[in-house]
């Protein structure tokens, strides 16, 4: 190992050695315990080390399956995927319709929640501060590894309106929820922000604090009302976000001339009004 401090060196030939295949993502590297015996070293230089490698994003800890090391893999979504009218019927939602479609496994933890609203949610969704909404708040995983967090906040009397105030996650989405409690939404607004993450964010998503992420804001609305709010955050690093706007025709042109019905895109930072009748 080069000269440097223990923990520094050790984490060098750590990273070398998933660089050169030794870990594959999804392995999981020697426990702290293990690393300080194979290294002669204590079992604070083996965890600095380790946490070398997680500010660095090559690895993430699990509290029950130790340290993992990071898939680099990047997932792209077609954000317009879900609110196409032609979208075939399905059991599942949007996230593991493109996790599957993208060979990979996905897994969610859902919790749900009665709370007053705050300042912000207040605002997008034109309801008064301190009035009831119920927030549903998803972990999604692929392969085990935290990929994005999502929380949606929805008015109180539509929540209740619609069963979406279950204690459960929704197999089929809450956007067909919606719709077939008789409020389809027709418009939908996007902000899309790339940032560094939070004390609190990084510890819920198994990353860096600082780390660059996606922060993707999308407020629903029927005619005649605002009916969600949902906020979807992700390392960018490894999401990819893709619009497809404009009529079927064109939009078939572009995905065969692309060859893949998932096209390449690059991330951006914008807002939009996206329209159902516009796919």
């Amino acid at each position: 190992m080069a000269d440097g401090p223990r923990y520094q060196r050790i984490a060098d030939l750590l990273r070398e050695e998933i660089r050169a295949g030794k870990w594959k993502p999804g392995d999981r590297l020697p426990s702290h315990n293990e690393l300080a015996d194979q290294m002669q070293v204590s079992i604070t230089t083996a965890r600095n080390a380790i946490q070398v490698l997680v500010a660095e994003n090559i690895v993430y800890t699990a509290t029950s399956r130790g340290t993992i090391v990071r898939s680099h893999e990047v997932l792209e979504s077609v954000v317009t995927n879900h609110i196409r009218p032609d979208r075939p019927p399905s059991s599942h939602d949007i996230f593991v319709e493109i996790a599957r479609a993208a060979g990979r496994e996905p897994s969610k933890q859902f919790s749900a929640r009665m709370e007053p609203a705050s300042s912000e949610v207040a605002h997008w969704l034109g309801v008064d501060k301190d009035s009831w909404v119920v927030s549903r708040t998803v972990m999604q995983y692929l392969d085990n590894e935290p990929w994005s967090w999502e929380v949606s906040f929805y008015p109180r009397d539509l929540a209740e309106a619609t069963g979406i105030d279950c204690p459960h996650d929704i197999p089929e989405g809450t956007t067909r929820r919606l719709a077939d409690r008789g409020f389809a939404e027709t418009a939908y607004r996007d902000t899309v922000v790339a940032r560094p993450a939070t004390a609190e964010e990084a510890a819920v998503l198994g990353v860096a604090t600082g780390t660059l992420l996606l922060d993707h804001l999308r407020i629903g609305a029927t005619h005649e009302r605002i009916t969600r709010v949902t906020r979807h955050r992700s390392t960018a690093a490894r999401n990819r976000l893709a619009y497809e706007l404009g009529d079927d025709p064109g939009t078939d042109i572009i995905r065969k001339t692309l060859g893949t019905p998932l096209p390449p895109a690059n991330s951006h930072s914008f807002e939009n009004s996206l329209l159902p009748s516009s796919p």
